[in-house]
């Protein structure tokens, strides 16, 4: 599952294929969408919570509030069911999806930080990202992947920076699962299912916040 993005995505995978998926953008409703999703994907699989054996989220990097949402989750269903709950880069499987449609690298991912910035990376390929990734203005980075094909929602809201824009926007939850899969299989250890925030929240308290207790 991956909440990181506008998009609420969910999956289910065998360990050989995605069986079972679901996708829906709406950035301010993680919340009320998630939990219908996982219950359509497993109705649609024909197969109960309890036969998950592995949890893989999405971390980020992404805006606190919708990324938090998929994190709980996936902490919950793995405490719940006494199952591994590993992490994966969102942007990890948006390069991963980029490659499967055929896109050889390298290549950058850009998706929406708000704020008039990108979360982004740079790709070797669709299996290999370069670096960690990162907050920037579309225009400071501009030029460090000028001639570079830039997949996701970023390169699409930006043109004047990455006017070489690509498919898909959204991250999708069968991506995250394929690639976690492929990671698994290999020995290779995933990601802790910790936040990749990049930046701190919106939310901050109030400067010269007053303490006000009851006499």
């Amino acid at each position: 599952m991956d909440t990181a993005t506008p998009a609420v995505t969910v999956a289910l995978h065998d360990g050989t294929s995605v069986i079972a998926s679901s996708g829906q953008v709406d950035a301010r409703r993680h919340g009320e969408l998630l939990l219908p999703a996982v219950d359509r994907v497993l109705a649609e699989a024909g197969t109960k919570l309890d036969a998950v054996t592995d949890v893989v989220v999405g971390v980020g990097p992404g805006p606190y509030t919708g990324l938090r949402v998929g994190l709980v989750t996936a902490a919950t269903f793995g405490s719940a069911l006494s199952v591994p709950v590993h992490g994966l880069c969102t942007l990890d499987g948006l390069a991963y999806a980029a490659g499967q449609e055929g896109l050889d690298g390298p290549f950058a991912v850009a998706t929406d930080a708000r704020r008039k910035e990108v979360y982004w990376a740079r790709y070797e390929d669709g299996r290999t990202r370069v670096g960690e990734p990162a907050v920037d203005r579309p225009a400071d980075i501009a030029e460090a992947l000028a001639g570079l094909p830039v997949v996701g929602a970023g390169a699409v809201l930006y043109p004047d920076a990455f006017p070489d824009a690509r498919g898909p926007e959204h991250v999708a939850a069968g991506a995250l699962a394929a690639l976690a899969a492929e990671r698994l299989a290999v020995g290779r250890e995933l990601l802790p299912p910790q936040p990749l925030y990049l930046r701190r929240p919106d939310a901050q308290v109030p400067k010269n916040y007053k303490v006000v207790t009851p006499k």
